[in-house]
């Protein structure tokens, strides 16, 4: 089949890349000429796993091209991808559906013949029938299958994702958009891969839903991580007795400093305006939401009593500026604010990440940019673990003691192996269990292991009666690309 995918951002590259590799030919839409030569050339935007390699070769046989208008649209395209952002609106946090209805526009301008037109950027319900309205009134003599096709890829395992989905969700109100998308995706069907067919609003609804119900999972291990430091007992212990239900299950499960990125942040704020529109509450949601923004400044507080001394002349590495890893997006992170917050408090703050830094750079500002974690370290009072880079699981703990002025961890995505540092002489603090100090031995009171000291305890409840929001704030901003059609992230 030949498709085309207007927006060349996140979820358009992936599934240009992905559908090409399925063996369709594909070409990526993209007004930003300077994006599209650079993708020419071979050029890929975003970090992502395995994406490079895909689209390379799919574009050295022919399979995915790049262009900067709809010029091709009328030469045997079945189907057309709208794959461009969505961003929160300034006014109400509703997503802006601007872009997503200019290519409706100018789709229905340029063709010449009925079209399939598929929506892959996430949209609210009803904006399928919006499409179909707009494009129906532009060009009045065609006809236009509006179908929603929304995606479930995750950063960092997009790849993985879209070519062995846990599901296919086509939303369709007639037989060509049906037919079509069934045809698109046959190669991935033929391997067992489930497709649902709904109507389109109820696919447009499930993309929502989705994000919203991981992130309420997210702000519930989180909460729940606060009331194992105050008992004294395991988050990771907890969280695996209750993942072995099949009910529950064990994904999204892992305390942290909080949910952020490019999708769960907007989609959240999105469905709640939807819901507002309608009238209806969606108390669930909300509370998710209100505890994820209290969460970033409770982690900052916690940082700044890790220290045990003031915040005069310290200086704290923070290791991660992604909001999660293998990925480059910093968008929504919890390590931004948790670094304002240590700014206003008069700290030295010092940055690493594997992939971030080049999009951090552009939006942080009065902070140490290093070259690696052990650098960042190197003099610092307290290393922060900000996100789940495998290559921080390897810091050795002697190296890190000998370099860093004073020893204090604070594991913000319990990724270390915490005995070690221990043994080094580090005062270690994570989330949802005790603080481990130097020579302590590993707790469990069940094995008849010792409570932390009275004083530790107290700088965790004091920690988490702070009311400071928590780490999904900053880096709306930026955007995988430019121009009218700014592509979808």
């Amino acid at each position: 089949m030949k498709l085309m995918i207007v927006g060349s951002g996140y979820v358009g590259l992936v599934a240009g890349a992905c559908f090409s590799e399925l063996g369709h030919d594909v070409v990526c839409v993209d007004r930003d000429a300077g994006k599209i030569e650079r993708l020419r050339a071979g050029i890929v935007p975003i970090f992502e796993p395995g994406l490079e390699a895909l689209m390379l070769a799919n574009t050295a046989i022919g399979r995915l091209t790049f262009a900067n208008d709809l010029g091709g649209l009328n030469n045997g395209v079945d189907a057309v991808f709208i794959a461009v952002g969505t961003p929160p609106s300034s006014i109400d946090q509703s997503a802006d559906l601007s872009m997503v209805f200019a290519v409706a526009r100018d789709v229905a301008r340029a063709a010449t013949s009925d079209l399939v037109i598929v929506t892959k950027s996430t949209v609210p319900v009803g904006t399928g029938d919006e499409i179909a309205r707009i494009m129906r009134s532009t060009a009045p003599k065609l006809r236009f299958c509006v179908a929603s096709n929304p995606e479930f890829l995750r950063e960092g395992n997009a790849i993985k994702d879209f070519m062995a989905p846990d599901r296919i969700v086509i939303g369709v109100e007639d037989d060509p958009a049906r037919v079509a998308l069934e045809r698109v995706y046959a190669p991935l069907t033929e391997r067992g891969r489930p497709l649902v067919s709904t109507s389109r609003r109820a696919a447009e609804l499930v993309k929502y839903a989705s994000n919203c119900f991981l992130a309420t999972k997210i702000s519930f291990i989180n909460e729940l991580a606060d009331l194992c430091e105050a008992v004294g007992t395991d988050i990771e212990e907890v969280a695996g007795g209750m993942g072995l239900d099949r009910r529950i299950g064990s994904t999204f499960l892992q305390a942290g400093p909080g949910y952020g990125g490019s999708c769960f942040p907007k989609d959240c704020d999105a469905m709640l305006a939807t819901a507002k529109t309608n009238g209806v509450t969606l108390s669930v949601v909300s509370s998710a939401v209100a505890a994820n923004e209290a969460r970033k400044d409770a982690i900052a507080s916690r940082v700044i009593r890790a220290l045990d001394c003031g915040t005069e002349d310290n200086v704290v590495a923070v290791l991660g500026l992604t909001f999660k890893a293998d990925t480059d997006d910093v968008r929504q992170t919890p390590a931004f604010p948790l670094i304002h917050a240590l700014k206003q408090a008069g700290i030295s703050v010092r940055v690493f990440d594997p992939q971030g830094m080049g999009h951090a750079r552009k939006i942080l500002t009065d902070v140490e940019f290093c070259h690696s974690a052990l650098e960042a370290c190197s003099g610092a009072d307290c290393a922060v673990i900000t996100t789940e880079w495998q290559e921080f699981c390897a810091l050795d703990a002697r190296t890190l003691a000998r370099a860093m002025r004073r020893q204090r961890i604070v594991d913000l995505r319990n990724l270390l192996d915490h005995e070690n540092f221990v043994r080094e002489g580090f005062v270690v603090h994570s989330v949802g269990r005790p603080t481990r100090l130097p020579d302590q031995a590993a707790p469990g009171l069940r094995d008849g292991g010792s409570a932390p000291a009275s004083a530790d305890w107290e700088d965790v409840s004091l920690a988490l009666s702070s009311n400071v929001e928590s780490g999904d704030v900053v880096a709306r901003g930026r955007a995988f690309s430019s121009g009218a059609y700014g592509a979808a992230p």
